[in-house]
């Protein structure tokens, strides 16, 4: 007669047999993989999509809860594209420097679509260039 610990064993051994079997011997990136890895974004859609959507929300409208997160649409202070730059490189209160997480060329993307969508249409370009005449030096990051 089997004892209640062994009965155990069995019926975990059971059921988990199946998941070993079909789990991923490479991992990663394998339908029903547990680990997902993401293309780094490119376009100002993607920054947009990946980092900035979280706080100011799909439609850029922003909002409250732990804290402010003001509203990109129809945001007529990014008229002046230094500042969106300045604000990205930097931070400030609750939006954190994403200086060291994205290249001046993401930057530059993110800036021109949050500044031609959402109800906004300032239309002068943004380059790399110009958000690294605004980045801080590295020893101050």
């Amino acid at each position: 007669m089997m004892n209640r610990t062994h009965v155990l064993v069995t019926i975990l051994a059971l059921v988990s047999a199946p998941a070993l079997a079909q789990a991923p011997s490479g991992g990663g990136d394998i339908a029903g993989s547990a680990t997902v890895k993401v293309a780094a974004p490119v376009t100002g859609e993607q920054v947009y999509t990946q980092v900035c959507q979280a706080c100011h929300m799909a439609d850029a409208k922003g909002g409250s809860g732990a804290a402010v997160i003001p509203a990109l649409a129809g945001n007529p202070k990014l008229a002046t594209a230094g500042y969106p730059i300045t604000l990205i490189l930097k931070g400030r209160g609750a939006m954190p420097p994403l200086a060291d997480m994205l290249a001046p060329a993401q930057i530059a993307n993110v800036t021109g679509y949050i500044r031609t969508h959402f109800g906004n249409s300032y239309a002068t370009p943004v380059t790399a260039e110009d958000v690294l005449r605004l980045s801080p030096p590295k020893s101050a990051r």
